[in-house]
């Protein structure tokens, strides 16, 4: 896909790789919207110049509110980047049952409805695009996120059978799948992590090369074990 002139609408665009993909989108000449919730996040992101709404995506209310704004306007792109995890963990404590909800809500249920939302907005368009990012954890869980894990699998299932569905139509999907990148939701993990602009380079890549899935950094090599061996790589992501 050729950026230059598109229309991009992307979930999450105020902080972590979501900023970072949209100041790479800019640079390739597409205009941005960007979803976030945080005010000084927000208020940072409009100061760069980009066109930001307000919205709570891990409320059904909050995805209803962004279709109510965005409608009318021609979209080329939909990018469902916003996600979030939940400690869900039965050896350290009970789960909390609000925040499981809000990320199933968030990382499963925002994106389809989002979608769904946009499709003849999407379908109208000469060239269109719906960018999933999922995670290298839908291919193997591990074992202390699987609230997150679970959300994930469930994106990327939905992900490859809408890419069959719409085949036919002028409407591409991508699927990305990053590894651990170096963000808000992963400050307690002390482990190698990928920078998000690195991120988000890829990304805006396979975005252009009309690529059907992106394996983003260490997920190259996960995928490639998971081809050999699906046990062998559910083994070594659930030692973690």
């Amino acid at each position: 896909m050729d950026l230059n002139g598109k229309l991009v609408l992307l979930t999450g665009g105020t902080d972590g790789i979501g900023l970072r993909l949209a100041r790479q989108l800019r640079g390739k000449g597409a205009e941005v919207i960007v979803t976030g919730r945080t005010p000084d996040r927000i208020e940072a992101a409009r100061g760069e110049g980009f066109e930001v709404i307000s919205a709570d995506l891990a409320t059904s209310g909050g995805v209803a509110g962004l279709l109510a704004q965005v409608a009318g306007r021609p979209i080329d792109v939909l990018v469902n980047n916003a996600g979030m995890g939940a400690a869900h963990d039965y050896r350290a404590a009970m789960p909390d049952a609000a925040a499981d909800e809000r990320t199933l809500q968030l990382n499963v249920h925002a994106p389809i409805r989002l979608i769904a939302g946009l499709m003849e907005t999407l379908r109208a368009r000469p060239e269109a695009m719906i960018v999933n990012v999922t995670s290298g954890l839908a291919i193997a869980p591990n074992t202390a996120s699987a609230i997150y894990c679970a959300t994930k699998a469930a994106l990327r299932s939905y992900t490859i059978a809408l890419r069959e569905q719409l085949k036919a139509t002028r409407i591409h999907v991508l699927e990305v799948l990053p590894p651990v990148v170096e963000t808000a939701m992963t400050t307690e993990l002390h482990m190698k992590k990928l920078s998000p602009e690195a991120c988000a380079a890829e990304i805006v890549t396979a975005m252009q090369r009309n690529a059907d899935e992106a394996n983003v950094g260490q997920v190259k090599f996960l995928r490639l074990v998971y081809s050999l061996s699906p046990a062998l790589a559910r083994r070594l992501m659930l030692a973690f």
